[in-house]
Order: C-alpha cells, then structure tokens, then sequence
C-alpha cells in the first residue's frame, strides 16, 4: 500500500475551508431540492395549502433521512480515524458494510411509511385534507431512500478521506435534474404530465437516483474505488458492521431524536391555522439554504477531529475547534445580517400575500440569530462526535430535547402564544447544545478512546 496517497490532514485554516467548502456544496443540494419543490408549489395556490402541507411532508422524510445521516457521521468519524493512523487496507471494508447497512435500514423505512404513516399522522393532524394529500405524497416521496442513504455513505467515505472535492459532480447532476423535473412535472410543462403536488415527489427521486450514479462513475474514474478496494469485500462482516453501528446507533437516535421534537413543534404549530405552517415551512428552508455553512464546518469538524486524534495528536483538537469555529461564526454573522436587511427578499420567492410576509419578518429575525447560535454550538457537538464518544453526542441531545419540547408545549400549545416566540425554541436548543458540548470537551475524558 506504499503507493496509496496520504489521506491525513493538517490543522490549517486552509486544509479546514478545502474540506468544508465542497461539503457546503454537496449539503446545499438536498436544500436546493426542498427548496425549489416549496418554490414551485408556492405559486401552485394562493391560499398557501400545498406550501403548509410541503412542510408536514418534508419534517417528515427528514426524519428517516437523518437515520442515514447518522450512519453516515458514525462511519465518517471511522473512516477518518483509519485515514490518521494510515490503515487504508480498512477504509473499504467500512464502506462496504456500511452500504449493506444502509439498504437494509432504507428498506424498513419504505415499509414504515407504507404501513404506519396514515395512522401516524391521523393522530397528529387535523385536516382530513392536509392528511390525505400528505399520505400519498409520502408513499411516493420514501422509494427516494435507499438513493438518499447511498448518496449519504458516499458522503461519508469522501469526506473522511479528506477529498469532499469529488461531491461536487453528483451535487451539480442531482440539482440540474431536480429543477427541471420539478418545472416539468408540477405543472405539465416540457412535454410532461402535469402531476401537482405529487410531482414534487417524482422530480425528488430522480433527482436522488441521478446524483448518485454521477458521483460513483466520477470516484471510479478518478481511481478512489482502486485506492481505497471499495468493492474487493463485498461480503458480511459481522466484526465491521457491528463497529460501525456502535459508533452509529446513537448517532442515529440523536438525530431522530431531534427531528422527532420538531415534527412535535410543527405539529403544535399546525394547530396555529395554515398561514403559521406555511410561514414555519419558510423558516425551516432558512435553516437548511443558510445553514449550510454551518453543517459543512460542522461535518468538516467530526472528519478532521478524528482524523488528527488517529495521528496521536489529542493535544491539538481545541486548537483545530478554534480555527473551525472562526470560519462558522463569520459566515453565520454575515448571513444573519443579509437576512435581516432583506427579509422581503428572500419571502417574496414564495408567491404569498403581503399579510404572509409581514407576519413573517418578526420570526426571520428570530431565526436569524439562532443561525449564529448554531453556527458554534454545532461545532462544538460533532468534535465531540469526532472523539467516538457518540453515546455523549446522545446524553446531550436527549437532555437538549426535554428543555426543547417544554418549552415549544407552554409557548405553543398551554398559552397559545404567537409562532414568533414559538421559534425562540431555536435558542433554547442550541443554548443547551452548546453549554453541554463544550463541559464535555473541556473536560478531557475524551481522550483516550479506542475504536
């Protein structure tokens, strides 16, 4: 293995932006997706009813999209801390079990969402309407699964090699097709059956599909499945496969965990009438379109944090935060100000009314400085996934959620105050996150670790 590359990094400002900055990209894209679908189906009705429902629909697919994120940052922290120690002969071993993996989870899924989702959301909503319309997106929507979790563990093994540079290709593939497909099958244009709300759905699949058949032919092609022997063990591996859902399987309930109590937050605001779902389905697209530059640092934090603890240098993990942290917050700040001088901008894209964006200003002020909350506190939380002590990264998040959950119920639902303070939410969870993450690392127990 002599003549296999170095996959090491270095604790540099610019070693950090070269592996964010294509992160960013390869995160904005299933962004863009929700995006451009919310866009198109803003001006599919004026009274805002395909806008609301989008915002059950989609809480609801990140849901199990979050499950394969977290066995996508379980197996990146893995991978990276290989990469450190420089056993690559292992690298492909990971990656294949945790493909196998994955589409098994993908497949569970797909029966969930067929099974339990008319029931599930019959408890929870209240409009016969919005619950039929959601159901049957939804039956559609999840078959893009087992594309998502493939998508995400290619994430994974680009990302702790430290050559995220290669997600570009399926990201740009992925959006092209996305947005043509949405323009074509919502509203009949292109010579394609106009099929409305559902066509959202449809163009998210393809979309899917496309940008991962792009990224495999282009890491084949530059010689990453040769490098790495991606499918030289192709075979169960019992020894692999339960390392990995070690590592992944609190991961996974962090993160289901936290969508599950916005799914609860989006459910109390439903009870807020149609105008403060769709209004919230905007500020949710604020997080994922402006937020991305905080995930990227975020996942740039796990790789590199386990990537340099394999190189036996523990003593320089705060020294790697603090740098990452000075790229997050900058980039936070400077997008928190552009929201807050141009809130009707970024609204206007919907196709609403002006009682719409006037009630919506006040929240994208809210929103905005929760953007610079989670601009550090994110960081902060996955160094201490890149340590391996994923179980903390659950401990956190289950504490975070208590304090989340009462919150949003006595604002929202005992004392029916505005959706305004319902967002002030964000505070509280990022607030929590962040005191806890850094007691943690501050206080060194995670060195050590052996994985």
């Amino acid at each position: 293995m002599s003549s296999t590359p170095n996959y090491k990094v270095s604790i540099t400002h610019r070693d950090v932006l070269r592996m964010a900055l294509p992160i960013s990209l390869a995160i904005l894209v299933p962004q863009i997706n929700f995006i451009t679908n919310n866009i198109f189906l803003g001006h599919l009705d004026e009274n805002s009813e395909a806008l609301s429902t989008a915002g059950i629909t989609g809480v609801y697919y990140l849901l199990f999209a979050v499950v394969g994120q977290g066995l996508n940052n379980g197996l990146q922290a893995l991978i990276a801390r290989r990469a450190g120690e420089g056993r690559i002969e292992e690298i492909g071993r990971l990656f294949s079990q945790g493909m196998l993996i994955a589409m098994a989870l993908a497949f569970i899924g797909i029966a969930l969402t067929w099974l339990i989702a008319p029931t599930v959301l019959s408890w929870s909503l209240k409009s016969q309407g919005l619950r039929d319309q959601a159901v049957q997106f939804l039956r559609i929507r999840i078959w893009g699964l087992p594309f998502l979790y493939i998508y995400q563990m290619r994430n994974a093994l680009l990302v702790g090699t430290n050559q995220s540079k290669y997600l570009v290709y399926g990201t740009l593939a992925e959006t092209v097709v996305n947005i043509v497909l949405d323009y074509g099958l919502i509203f009949g244009h292109l010579g394609l059956p106009a099929l409305g709300f559902n066509g959202a759905a449809y163009a998210s699949i393809a979309a899917e599909a496309s940008g991962m058949l792009v990224v495999f032919l282009v890491i084949h092609a530059k010689g990453v499945s040769k490098n790495l022997q991606l499918y030289k063990n192709g075979r169960f591996d019992p020894v692999n496969s339960r390392l990995i859902l070690v590592q992944s399987s609190p991961l996974i309930f962090q993160y289901s965990l936290s969508i599950l109590a916005w799914t609860f937050f989006y459910i109390l605001v439903e009870h807020h009438g149609r105008q403060a779902l769709a209004i919230s389905n905007t500020m949710r697209n604020i997080f994922g379109l402006f937020g991305v530059f905080t995930w990227a640092f975020a996942s740039t934090t796990n790789a590199m944090v386990s990537n340099i603890i394999g190189q036996k240098m523990e003593h320089r993990v705060l020294e790697l935060i603090g740098k990452i942290l000075q790229l997050s917050v900058g980039f936070a700040v400077i997008v928190a100000v552009l929201l807050n001088i141009f809130p009707e901008l970024f609204l206007s894209v919907y196709g609403q009314d002006a009682a719409f964006t006037t009630a919506a200003i006040p929240v994208i002020r809210v929103v905005s400085s929760a953007l610079v909350m989670m601009s550090f506190a994110t960081i902060w939380l996955n160094a201490v996934t890149g340590t391996a002590n994923t179980r903390i990264n659950l401990l956190i998040e289950f504490i975070t959620i208590i304090f989340y959950c009462l919150y949003v119920y006595l604002v929202l639902q005992q004392w029916n105050l505005s959706i305004i303070y319902g967002w002030m939410s964000e505070w509280v969870y990022w607030g929590v996150i962040f005191t806890l993450s850094w007691l943690y690392i501050r206080s060194g127990r995670w060195k050590g670790k052996v994985i």
